[in-house]
């Protein structure tokens, strides 16, 4: 039996707001989990990222919200950061016609942007364990009326240490509420916490379809955000490309990406949910035609979108879903041909990239971005190539019958043939190179192994051809995270007097000295908390403003020092 939206018995509101989105059919998992949290169970879900779980918890949630109450209704809790905002954006997404208000709490951040929301009133509050607990003790945040709660992603929040912050935010919430809780896997820990906190909890259990796309080429680059249309724009030069398709997350990106293509020279058009059927046909047709080579495109626009022969797609953000993933990458290497997809990703997507590997049964391969001289290299022999076509061809009668009346005036075919080079190359002038920053030092990991190949694979040599670990010098023995000295080199290893007695976690080894020394958290490196004592490597560049601080040290109220083991 089909299960459709319009059987969950949703506001309208929420039904005009799927509509909107393009959505048609639940998903299995929210056809598994929207009718129970409706009948106000408390619910176990078992699924991965991708699989449509977020919209699970966000639509029931939103039904139930009293929309003249501005005071937090329902909480979900998250183990970062990065999916933190990705359900936020679900959840306004869903509830753009109820005029939800959700706030998204989590460190690292100012304090005063939230606590001013906060006075404001909200009613969905989405946050990392962390800043909500921080809220709760400072007053600043009531759970008191809370019905539901969604513990997200429970295994990941299980592997940082945050259960027990978790067991403590859900004390204070009342004791007649929903709870939902979604996990990967249910390993004895997180049935533990469900045994504890859920009520006769049912359980839904999604393993999604697995699937390949073998003839595609994927490529993935690790970008910071602000670099990510720099990158791309090096990338169309090396590329050879004859038709591309770029995905974006909204329809506001899709505009503001294509301005910017085509003011450095590409031509490009927008594929989005508001063109009336008549402007999407006119584009469609300029794109099939060839007049455009790069169409941008949000994923509902593109529903339906069947085109031959398109070379490359670009995933400029990664999906949520990893069947989206599969939908966008399968719009290129159709028919027999081959097809290469392209994704710039975040550093902090890294987890998400592993988990459409997993499902799609291909490896994507990490690519290095085109530096300038490279690009450089590439338009010389572009133009070379050009420029030989041409000679071989002998039909430009009639620039050779100008250049005889040039040398005939006295000037020189050299000095004439290096003016027509710069005539040639001015439109170069219009596509200058961006520079791009450098990734966050933690962000660059070595390179990527293959399956199959961890103890042969390693790096490439100037040539690009690949080495073994052992040539290249990378095997290193099993890191000693026991020793006085740190393994890895930049950095140092310094120890304090405190350890798993004293309560402590890595989160509060990072934030105790990040915070208090001024440094970033990725100045810090491996930590080895023992009973009594815990190691800690810092990068040398921060360590005189780490040890200058050692007055000033604290955790969970308690003071330390920071030595050389």
């Amino acid at each position: 039996m089909t299960v459709n939206f319009e059987d969950f018995n949703l506001r309208p509101e929420l039904v005009q707001a799927i509509t909107e989105l393009g959505y048609t059919q639940p998903t299995p998992i929210q056809a598994g989990i929207i009718p129970l949290m409706q009948e106000g169970c408390d619910v176990t879900g078992q699924a991965q990222t991708g699989t449509g779980k977020t919209a699970a918890f966000a639509l029931p949630i939103l039904n139930r919200i009293d929309p003249e109450q501005y005071l937090p209704q329902a909480l979900v809790v998250a183990p970062t950061r990065e999916l933190a905002l990705q359900v936020t954006e679900m959840i306004q997404s869903l509830g753009q016609f109820m005029g939800v208000s959700v706030l998204t709490v989590y460190g690292g951040t100012s304090y005063s942007q939230q606590l001013n929301q906060l006075r404001r009133g909200v009613q969905v509050v989405v946050g990392t364990p962390g800043r909500i607990l921080d809220l709760i003790k400072r007053g600043r945040l009531d759970l008191t009326e809370v019905h539901t709660v969604v513990l997200d992603e429970a295994d990941e929040m299980l592997s940082m240490g945050f259960v027990e912050d978790v067991e403590t935010i859900l004390a204070a919430t009342p004791d007649e509420r929903q709870t939902t809780l979604f996990s990967a896997t249910l390993p004895p820990r997180i049935r533990e916490l469900a045994r504890r906190y859920l009520r006769n909890p049912k359980t839904v259990a999604i393993q999604p379809e697995q699937v390949t796309v073998a003839a595609t080429e994927q490529r993935v680059y690790y970008v910071n955000e602000h670099d990510k249309l720099a990158v791309l724009t090096r990338l169309f030069e090396m590329e050879e490309i004859t038709s591309a398709l770029i995905f974006t997350r909204t329809r506001v990106r899709t505009g503001e990406l294509v301005n910017e293509l085509n003011m450095r020279g590409y031509p490009s058009e927008a594929l989005s949910g508001d063109l009336s059927q008549e402007a999407r046909e006119h584009t469609m047709a300029r794109f099939r035609a060839g007049q455009v080579k790069v169409l941008v495109a949000t994923d509902v626009a593109a529903r339906g979108l069947d085109v031959e022969g398109i070379s490359h797609v670009f995933n400029y953000d990664i999906p949520e879903e990893t069947e989206t993933f599969v939908h966008r990458i399968g719009r290129t290497g159709r028919a027999g041909r081959t097809g290469i997809a392209i994704s710039l990703a975040r550093p902090s997507e890294r987890r998400q990239v592993r988990q459409i590997e997993q499902f799609t049964h291909q490896v994507m391969l990490e690519g290095t971005v085109p530096t300038i001289e490279e690009i450089q290299a590439k338009r010389m022999d572009s133009l070379l190539s050009k420029i030989e076509t041409w000679l071989k061809r002998g039909r430009a009668k009639e620039e050779r019958a100008l250049v005889e009346l040039l040398v005939a005036n006295g000037a020189d075919p050299i000095d004439m043939a290096a003016a027509a080079l710069k005539v040639a190359r001015a439109e170069e002038k219009q596509r200058p190179i961006p520079e791009i920053s450098p990734l966050p030092e933690k962000a660059v990991r070595p390179e990527r192994r293959a399956r199959g190949e961890r103890s042969q694979r390693g790096g490439r040599d100037e040539s690009g051809t690949r080495r073994s670990r052992e040539a290249s010098g990378r095997v290193k023995p099993r890191a000693n995270v026991r020793g006085k000295q740190s393994d890895e080199e930049g950095m140092i290893r310094l120890e304090m007097g405190l350890g798993k007695v004293d309560g402590l976690r890595p989160a509060d080894v990072v934030a105790s000295i990040a915070g208090t020394a001024g440094i970033p958290g990725t100045a810090l490196g491996r930590i080895y908390i023992q009973n009594h004592r815990t190691t800690v490597d810092v990068s040398e560049q921060y360590l005189e403003k780490i040890v200058s601080a050692n007055t000033k040290y604290k955790v969970r109220g308690q003071s330390f020092t920071l030595i050389k083991g």
